[in-house]
């Protein structure tokens, strides 16, 4: 290969690198625009209020009522379906900070499992979402929810368990943290999740679900 032939070989390979990764870079920062766009606007239609609480996660958090829920608490739903804790770290100044809550509760780490994060990855992304939210808010309690038990990952609980464990140990740690146990609470006589607690498809809550997950994160919201 002569001289001239490796050169124009070595800028085609360079312009194809940064052909690709711009692309994957605006893959990835288009992911949940049209989310984080939508929370914006509410938060420009109704400017964030100091103090209250903020929901935020993944589906679970997203389709709860939380005015049916908790009526008289100035909560706030930033819940994103299909997200994963390092999303929630990735806007947490949209998410969270912009509305200096009192209390967060989170829900999230199911989707990160599933797609093959580890338990360890789950543990270290809430710690990563608990020192951003402290550098900004020292004293906001944070309520994690333990990844739930069900019957479409069924299969991950061993993963679940060991995940929850972990981040349990982290708020045992921290008096501004809280673990709200739901594994225990949502299984049967039989050890496997109640089908009641669950709508059709096994994963995403049921309103008696909620109803149940209303009763345990009760004491940390009020």
């Amino acid at each position: 290969m002569s001289g001239d032939i490796r050169q124009l070989f070595r800028v085609v390979l360079a312009c194809t690198t940064v052909l690709f990764c711009t692309g994957a870079t605006l893959a990835q920062s288009g992911e949940w625009t049209k989310e984080i766009a939508a929370f914006e606007a509410q938060d420009r239609e109704a400017p964030p209020q100091k103090g209250g609480v903020v929901f935020v996660g993944s589906s679970s958090i997203r389709l709860w009522d939380l005015s049916g829920s908790f009526p008289g608490v100035r909560a706030v739903n930033r819940g994103f379906g299909g997200s994963h804790i390092s999303d929630s770290n990735r806007f947490v100044d949209t998410l969270v900070i912009r509305h200096s809550p009192k209390t967060v509760v989170f829900y999230a780490g199911d989707n990160d499992l599933s797609a093959g994060k580890t338990p360890e990855t789950v543990a270290a992304d809430f710690a990563t979402f608990v020192s951003k939210v402290r550098a900004a808010f020292p004293e906001t309690r944070i309520a994690f929810i333990g990844i739930k038990p069900s019957l479409q990952r069924w299969a991950l609980i061993s993963k679940v368990r060991q995940a929850n464990a972990l981040v349990r140990k982290q708020c045992e740690a921290d008096d501004r943290l809280a673990f709200v146990d739901v594994d225990g609470p949502m299984l049967g006589w039989d050890g496997k999740p109640r089908q009641e607690l669950l709508v059709a498809d096994g994963l995403h809550l049921s309103p008696k679900g909620y109803e149940l997950w209303t009763m345990l994160v009760r004491p940390f919201v009020e």
